[in-house]
C-alpha cells in the first residue's frame, strides 16, 4: 500500500503494469486474511457461473488511472454480458449480493425477480418508499487534484523494458535462476520461426548476458542472438530478495502433503511412527498401496489406504516415504508405477525416506544420494523441501 507522494518518489512509473513495487521500498502490509475451508458443492454452478469484474467495488474504493485496469473496466463487464447471456447475470445465486440492493434495472433476458411498481428510476414521485440512492453511504468518486492538461500519453520510463527483468532475475535464488534458463530454452525450443528465436536472444541478453549464453547453448544457438537497440539502455537497480520463492520461509511441512507408500509386510509400528511425527507437524499424510483395499503389515493387520499406486503418482507430494518386508520390496521392484514412484521423487528432489526397500531402491537407482534416507530423521529433512544438493 503506498500513496500518490510514495509513487512519485519511485524511478519507475506505478502504472506501468509491467513494473513490480519492491517490498523493500514499499513493506507488504497485512490488511486481513482470507481462509480456504470448503470447495465449490457445484462447480457449474459456483464456479462456470461467478462473475468477477472489478468495476464492481464497494464504497471506499475508487479506480486508478492504470491503462490495463481501465481497459478492463469496460471489456469484463461486457466479458460478463457475452459469457452469461445478458445483463442480470448478478441475480445468478453465486453473483447475488448478501445484502439488500437495488441498480433499477427492469426485465432483459434472464431476469429472475419480479419488480414491481410504475418506477425503475430515482428520484421519483411515484413510488416515495423505493429504493434511493445514499448519499452517506453510496460510491463517492476519490477527489484526486488534477493538474494541467489531461493526455493520453505513457510516462518515458514505460520505455525501459529491461531493467526489471533484469533485478528479478539477479534477485533470485541460483536454483531459480536455473529453472528460468531452463523454462526459457524449453519454450524457445518449441518456436519454429528461428527469426523468433534470435529475436527472444537478444533480449535476454540485454536482461542478463549469462542468461542468454545460457539459454543459447541450450538452444545450440551461440552467437545467433539479434542486436536488439533498446529505447532506453536497461540500469543496474538495487536487488529485492523479496522476489525470491526459495529460501525466504521457515522450513516446514505444515498445510503439506506427504506420500506413504506400504508394500505388504511393512512394519506397522514404523508406519505408526512416522505419521505421529507427521501430524505434529502439521502435514496431511496419504497411505498408498498396489492396490486400493489395503496392505497387511509384518504381524498380518490389514491397513486401510487412501489411494491406489497408479493414481498416486509422487508428483502429488511434498515427500515419500516407502515402507515394506521383504516380499512387498519384491513386489514393488517388479511394478512399474512404484518404480516410477521412486524415480520421478528422485528427479523431482524430493525427500524420500525408505525402510525394508533395498530391490525398489536398486531398481529406481536411488542409491546413497542426498535426501534418501531412513526412516528416523526423515520429518525434519523433509521440512527442507526439495534437495538442491541433489539437481545435476
Amino acid at each position: 500500500m503506498f500513496d500518490q507522494q510514495q509513487a512519485d518518489w519511485l524511478d519507475f512509473d506505478a502504472l506501468d503494469a509491467t513494473k513490480l513495487v519492491p517490498e523493500e521500498l514499499v513493506p507488504l502490509v497485512m490488511v486481513g486474511k482470507m481462509t480456504l475451508d470448503r470447495n465449490p458443492s457445484n462447480f457449474f454452478a459456483e464456479t462456470e457461473q461467478v462473475a468477477f469484474c472489478p468495476s464492481h467495488v464497494v464504497p471506499g474504493l475508487d479506480f486508478s488511472d492504470d491503462p490495463l485496469l481501465q481497459g478492463r473496466l469496460f471489456s469484463y463487464l461486457d466479458t460478463q454480458l457475452s459469457r452469461l447471456g445478458g445483463p442480470n447475470f448478478h441475480q445468478l445465486p453465486i453473483n447475488r449480493p448478501k445484502c439488500p440492493m437495488a441498480n433499477g434495472q427492469r426485465d432483459g433476458h434472464m431476469q429472475m425477480d419480479v419488480p414491481v411498481g410504475r418506477a425503475n428510476y430515482e428520484p421519483n414521485s411515484l413510488d416515495p418508499a423505493g429504493a434511493r440512492e445514499s448519499l452517506e453511504r453510496g460510491f463517492k468518486t476519490y477527489q484526486a487534484p488534477v493538474v494541467d492538461n489531461k493526455v493520453r500519453i505513457r510516462a518515458e520510463s514505460f520505455a525501459d523494458h529491461y531493467s526489471q527483468a533484469r533485478m528479478f532475475y539477479r534477485s533470485v535464488t541460483p536454483q531459480e535462476q536455473k529453472h528460468i534458463r531452463m523454462a526459457l530454452t524449453f519454450e524457445l525450443g518449441k518456436v519454429e520461426t528461428i527469426a523468433i528465436r534470435c529475436r527472444m536472444l537478444g533480449h535476454l541478453e540485454l536482461i542478463d548476458p549469462t542468461l542468454g549464453e545460457a539459454v543459447a547453448q541450450g538452444l545450440g544457438m551461440e552467437g545467433q542472438a539479434e542486436v536488439i537497440h533498446p529505447a532506453r539502455v536497461p540500469q543496474d537497480v538495487a536487488l529485492s530478495p523479496a522476489v525470491r520463492l526459495y529460501g525466504k520461509y521457515e522450513p516446514t511441512l505444515r498445510g503439506r502433503r506427504v506420500g506413504i507408500l506400504l508394500g505388504p509386510g511393512f512394519e506397522g509400528s514404523m508406519v505408526e511412527m512416522l505419521e505421529a511425527e507427521l501430524e505434529t507437524a502439521g502435514a496431511m499424510v496419504t497411505r498408498i498401496g498396489l492396490q486400493a483395499g489395503g496392505a497387511e503389515d509384518a504381524a498380518g493387520t490389514r491397513w486401510t489406504l487412501d489411494a491406489a499406486l497408479a493414481a498416486a503418482p509422487s508428483v502429488l507430494f511434498e515427500a515419500v516415504a516407502i515402507l515394506a518386508g521383504p516380499t512387498g520390496d519384491a513386489m514393488l521392484a517388479a511394478d512399474p508405477d512404484a518404480v516410477g514412484f521412486a524415480m520421478d521423487a528422485m528427479r523431482h528432489l524430493k525427500v524420500i525416506g525408505l525402510d525394508g526397500v533395498s530391490s525398489l531402491a536398486e531398481r529406481a537407482y536411488l542409491g546413497e544420494e542426498v535426501g534418501i534416507v531412513g526412516i528416523r530423521g526423515f520429518v525434519e529433512l523433509a521440512k527442507n523441501g526439495k534437495v538442491w544438493e541433489r539437481e545435476v
